[in-house]
This record gives C-alpha cells, sequence and structure tokens, in this order.
C-alpha cells in the first residue's frame, strides 16, 4: 500500500475529521486524491450542499513504493479514514474505485481571480447561515400535517440554500457547506477568507479548505479540468 507522510500530527488530524464529516453526510463516500511534491488535494462532495469541497493537506515527503511523481486516484473515503495514522502522521491510500461522476470534473487548478464582489466578515458569513437554517426549521415545523412531505421540504431548502450572500452570487449552501466541514472556523479572520472565480466557478477559500460550485445559468464548458 501507498504510505503518504503527512508533514505533522495536526495534518492528520484535520484530514481525519474533513472525512469524518464527508461520512456523515454520505456512508459510502468516495474522494479524489491528488498529489505532487508534498501537496495532497483530497476532493469530496457531500450529497446534501451540492458542492466540492477541497481539503489541502501538506506532506512531509512524496510517497513509497516509487510513487515519487504524481498520484491521482479516486478511493473510499472510509477506508482512507481508517488508514489515518493521527501519531505517526501518515495516511495509506487504499485500492481505486470506481468515481462517481463529479470526480470525473473538477475545477481547474490554476487562474482563479478574486472577485470584485467582496465577502462579509466571517461572523456575518455564520450569521447568515444560523438565519437560515432558523428559517428552515421555523417553517417546515409550522408546515400542516397533510403538507408536510419531502417534496415540500426539498421545494423550502432550495429556496432558502440557492439564496446568494449579498452581490457575491455565492449560494448560501455553500457557506453552509464550508461550516459543515470546518473550513469557516471562528479562528478565521475577515483577511483569511478570498472569494475567487473562473469561468462558471466560484469558490470559497479559507486556510482549512475550499468550497467551490457552479454558477447558475453559466456553462463554463471549457472552465473544467477532466482526467
Amino acid at each position: 500500500m501507498t504510505v503518504l507522510h503527512l508533514a505533522d500530527e495536526g495534518e492528520a488530524a484535520d484530514l481525519a475529521a474533513f472525512l469524518s464529516r464527508l461520512l456523515h453526510y454520505d456512508r459510502g463516500a468516495a474522494v479524489r486524491l491528488q498529489a505532487a511534491g508534498t501537496a495532497l488535494a483530497v476532493f469530496g462532495r457531500p450529497p446534501s450542499f451540492e458542492v466540492l469541497a477541497i481539503r489541502a493537506v501538506r506532506l512531509a515527503k512524496p510517497y513509497e513504493d516509487g510513487l515519487d511523481v504524481t498520484l491521482d486516484v479516486t478511493v473510499s473515503a472510509g477506508e482512507l479514514l481508517e488508514s489515518v495514522a493521527e501519531s505517526a502522521a501518515t495516511a495509506g491510500v487504499p485500492a481505486a474505485v470506481t468515481g462517481p461522476p463529479w470526480a470525473g470534473v473538477l475545477p481547474p487548478r490554476g487562474g482563479w481571480r478574486p472577485e470584485e464582489a467582496g465577502l462579509p466578515t466571517p461572523d456575518a458569513l455564520r450569521a447568515a447561515v444560523g438565519a437560515a437554517v432558523a428559517e428552515f426549521r421555523s417553517r417546515t415545523e409550522g408546515l400542516a400535517a397533510e403538507l408536510r412531505s419531502r417534496a415540500e421540504l426539498d421545494r423550502i431548502g432550495r429556496e432558502i440554500w440557492s439564496r446568494t450572500i449579498g452581490d457575491t452570487g455565492l449560494p448560501v449552501r455553500a457557506v453552509h457547506a464550508a461550516q459543515s466541514l470546518g473550513f469557516l472556523r471562528p479562528a478565521a479572520g475577515p483577511g483569511d477568507l478570498a472569494l475567487l472565480s473562473l469561468g462558471a466557478w466560484l469558490r470559497l477559500r479559507t486556510p482549512y479548505g475550499s468550497v467551490a460550485v457552479r454558477r447558475a445559468g453559466r456553462l463554463g464548458m471549457l472552465d473544467v479540468s477532466v482526467r
């Protein structure tokens, strides 16, 4: 088994936490791993949020077993989590799996540009998520029993979570995903967050990970990375 040597125990713990959160939303989650040199990117897609989550992991050195150039494979998130040894700061790469459709289309690696419409403060973003959660709970709990169907709950959810943050075009669900996956931590200050764009993609970047989403009405067929 290929062994990844992570930079330190903290990186291993953060990777394990990210994988655990993904598995909370999808027990059969898969993740795509891409690495070169001492940088590893872990891509996942929690179904509840319809966004692409990216966790960057620092490596202490490339890999064992002769893989010293690049790594690009889709694996089981659960098996990867089981292989993480926090005290040793290592993780084993499980056998490849047939990846879900999203794993074949990733955002471009480079070329991202800052969006002119700036983000609110981290506290304001967390408050927006809290207000959306409270509204969803209030509206769904207020439904009459005969109207409380899955279709109606989904409709209310889509209405609330598809709203955008100010003039940024970033849907509230993307911010909710960032918070739920541990990317929007209280320690993050205003200067730590960035909203980037490239073609049809919007990306919320924090020190702990990124969330990328396709903008509604933008095809952006050339702005993808397919492998």
